[in-house]
């Protein structure tokens, strides 16, 4: 009987390797290994927004924002017709990812090491710097963080946004809003001093909200422990979907690789030549967290 057992294991494990090799591109965490068929006969991909202008939010009831303006052209060269949104809260994206309630997250998304362990990031499509947002005048003269952690500026920071991880590392208290509308109104209402967050997202906010007593300074590149924060936001797929995201990240590499073609595609949305990854910063290297000395 033990050796009949015996047998009997082995041939449930040969079994169980022979499955599993066939499966072998699904990847971990349950994901397609042939993603993008599946997508093109639907016709159709779902992505999760936050919201965030000019990312990708909605307006007058359409999604739009230069994230879904970059995936409904890359999608519809591929193959796959429509893109539908569902808004989820940040904090809320990759989870939700790995649940499958959708098939990638459109929010611009930073590259960082942890969240590299949990899903599986496209190419850089968009370089970020960070900027803070002050009361009109600026009355703390407030130009970076550095200048907010001498100051005992109070600093708010989005919940799960990289100021947030940049606060915690420089030993600045910040209190986390949910929002940058949540953000922009602890400034104005004074409750914040100062509140920090990527440049074009805040310069746009600034833009849409004349009326609200606020400015927002120069972009810069925020330094933790010597090396420069150089951040970029990518598409992010579920891990083991490797043929959806190579395929997409071969379309990107035509739109990001020419000036013309990038503006053309989220130039509406406030993103010039300054926010286009050349090529120079790799995912790879953001996974790692390698970034390079401050100069």
């Amino acid at each position: 009987m033990r050796h009949s057992r015996t047998l009997a294991g082995t041939a449930a494990l040969t079994l169980a390797l022979t499955l599993a090799a066939c499966g072998s591109d699904s990847g971990s965490d349950g994901g397609s290994g042939d993603k993008l068929a599946e997508l093109k006969e639907e016709g159709t991909i779902t992505v999760a927004f936050a919201g965030e202008e000019p990312y990708s939010f909605e307006k007058d009831g359409e999604l739009t924002g230069a994230t879904i303006a970059l995936h409904e052209k890359i999608f519809k060269d591929l193959g796959i017709k429509e893109v539908k949104g569902v808004k989820t809260e940040w904090n809320a994206l990759i989870p939700g990812l790995k649940a499958g309630r959708y098939d990638a997250i459109s929010a611009g998304m930073s590259i960082l090491p942890d969240r590299c362990k949990e899903a599986s990031f496209g190419d850089p499509e968009i370089l970020y710097t960070t900027a803070l947002m002050v009361p009109e005048g600026n009355p703390k003269n407030l130009k970076d963080l550095d200048d907010v952690k001498k100051s005992g500026a109070k600093l708010a920071t989005m919940s799960g946004a990289i100021e947030t991880d940049y606060a915690k590392s420089l030993d600045i208290e910040a209190t986390q809003v949910k929002s940058p509308q949540d953000g922009m109104d602890a400034v104005a209402r004074g409750s914040s001093d100062v509140f920090a967050l990527t440049g074009i997202s805040l310069r746009t906010m600034d833009e849409n909200n004349p009326d609200v007593k606020v400015e927002v300074t120069d972009s810069f590149v925020a330094v933790v422990d010597g090396k420069e924060q150089v951040g970029a936001g990518a598409t992010v797929f579920k891990k083991g979907d490797d043929t959806l995201r190579d395929a997409y990240n071969e379309e990107l590499a035509k739109i990001t690789g020419d000036e013309k073609a990038y503006t053309d595609v989220i130039g509406e949305f406030g993103f010039t030549d300054a926010e286009r990854p050349k090529g120079d910063l790799t995912t790879e290297q953001l996974c790692k967290g390698e970034l390079p000395d401050a100069k």
